[in-house]
């Protein structure tokens, strides 16, 4: 009798599973080494905001798994709808005219939902191949133009679009530029409206003004005949969850407008409901050239990422070649019917109440981020909605940091997973938190209580005391 694959993982014990993850799995953003070192935290199951792992600790998810269960675990109706389409039809082609029921429905929903003008949707595998797809088509949409000297790209300093080959190098953050060339000759960074950090951060129409002017500052030095766009976060998630003054993004979206260059909003992060709304462009009526999701669109429970694009840059690309020539952009499982049923049963789940009830826990979360601020190692909290992060500092006055030996992201992670509670701990010093929509206000206390548990922790720890001034 041959055993089934779930037989054989039931004859492993827990910790062979470790073993075998140091021995065979390479994980994303990790030092090798220090994996090995490490090992796997195996999870086993989830429901609603809690996860268990395979030693049957219990913990509380802050940061929806990677920025992206905003439904929370376990929404049978998602593993329905998954289910029913797999029977049906498992896998279509979008290639040679193919398409399917429910990514042709997604499209017409997700296009509906965007804000006015993006009428195109190309569909990814997440966030990463959605940004590349997007640099990839701008690029096209110059040459249709005529404009082919339009190259160059500028995003902003702490910013992270993926780490494909070339969406990494837009992102600013040196894990994904070390070791691998990046970023290319072509990609450029402007600073960072990171109000705590910033010369002039109590003032909102200096910061606006502040990237408004190295925007076209750094436009001027390319020249602006040479620049194709610029690329932005509605909120820097991946940085340490900078949040820049309201009225930020739509001064950007007109600087791009004067300029002559296009504007591709990334939110991968802060789409389907994590700032408020359903997208953070809607705040301030928003409406960029492309437009890049993932994460909350299937909720994390199937790969699915998308690149909205404007209808004017989709006419002028269907109208610069014969009909017989393709654009040749595509991927094997672009518009996938299962990812796309399930994206399908999120949205509604959404619309259904969650977007309401992620505004109203929404509320919560800043009172108890208001409320921690009084914390002796607390030098900032931020955050819009049920995206948010605290920022630790060894003086409040000065806001000086702390000495990265002393490896303050690297103990609270242990801390906090000690305690209970999933958050994500930057190595500078900031806490990040992205809470599932379904979270409720008892569950943000636990949450908020477990957190102020493990910075007393941290600052009960001798050589962290003698820091803090």
């Amino acid at each position: 009798m041959h055993n089934t694959p779930h037989a054989q993982t039931a004859t492993l014990s827990n910790r062979s599973l470790v073993d075998l993850d140091r021995a065979h799995l390479i994980h994303p953003v990790t030092s090798f080494r220090g994996h090995e070192a490490h090992g796997a935290r195996v999870l086993a199951s989830g429901d609603g905001m809690w996860l268990t792992d395979i030693d049957g600790k219990r913990v509380i998810d802050a940061f929806a798994g990677l920025w992206c269960v905003n439904v929370g675990y376990g929404q049978e109706s998602i593993v329905a709808a998954a289910t029913e389409q797999m029977r049906k039809l498992p896998y279509a082609t979008g290639y040679f005219h193919f398409g399917s029921e429910p990514t042709i429905l997604l499209a017409e929903k997700l296009t509906a939902l965007t804000p006015p003008g993006l009428d195109h949707v190309y569909f990814t595998l997440g966030g990463s191949d959605a940004v590349d797809s997007a640099i990839r088509y701008i690029t096209h949409y110059f040459n249709a133009i005529g404009k082919p000297a339009k190259k160059q790209f500028v995003a902003l300093d702490w910013g992270y679009h993926g780490s494909s080959s070339t969406g990494a190098g837009l992102t600013a953050l040196p894990a994904f530029h070390r070791g691998f060339d990046l970023p290319r000759p072509w990609q450029h960074h402007i600073a960072s409206p990171y109000p705590y950090r910033h010369p002039q951060g109590d003032d909102d129409a200096a910061v606006i003004a502040s990237t408004v002017a190295a925007l076209e500052a750094k436009v001027a030095e390319l020249g602006a005949e040479n620049v194709a766009a610029f690329c932005c976060e509605p909120i820097q998630g991946s940085g340490g969850v900078i949040v820049p003054p309201r009225g930020w993004l739509k001064a950007l979206r007109e600087c791009c407008d004067r300029l002559g260059i296009l504007m591709l909003v990334d939110e991968v992060i802060t789409g389907f409901g994590r700032t408020g709304p359903m997208f953070a462009c809607d705040d301030e009526g928003v409406s960029p050239d492309f437009m890049t999701v993932a994460k909350g669109l299937t909720a994390g429970y199937a790969p699915m990422g998308a690149v909205f694009m404007a209808d004017h840059v989709y006419q002028a690309i269907a109208d610069s070649a014969p009909p017989e020539l393709a654009v040749g952009h595509g991927f094997t499982y672009s518009g996938h019917p299962v990812s796309a049923a399930v994206a399908l049963e999120v949205i509604r789940l959404y619309e259904n109440g969650l977007l309401e009830n992620g505004v109203r826990t929404g509320r919560a979360f800043a009172a108890h981020l208001d409320r921690i601020r009084a914390h002796p190692l607390v030098g900032d909290t931020r955050g819009r909605g049920m995206l948010g992060a605290i920022e630790l500092v060894s003086n409040k006055a000065t806001r000086a940091g702390f000495d990265p030996a002393l490896d303050i992201g690297g103990r609270l992670g242990k801390l906090t997973w000690d305690n209970g509670v999933i958050v994500r701990c930057f190595a500078n010093a900031v806490i990040g938190f992205a809470p599932a929509l379904c979270c409720s206000e008892d569950e943000m206390a636990v949450i908020f209580e477990r957190v102020e548990t493990s910075l007393d922790q941290l600052l009960d720890m001798p050589d962290i005391r003698s820091a803090v001034v």
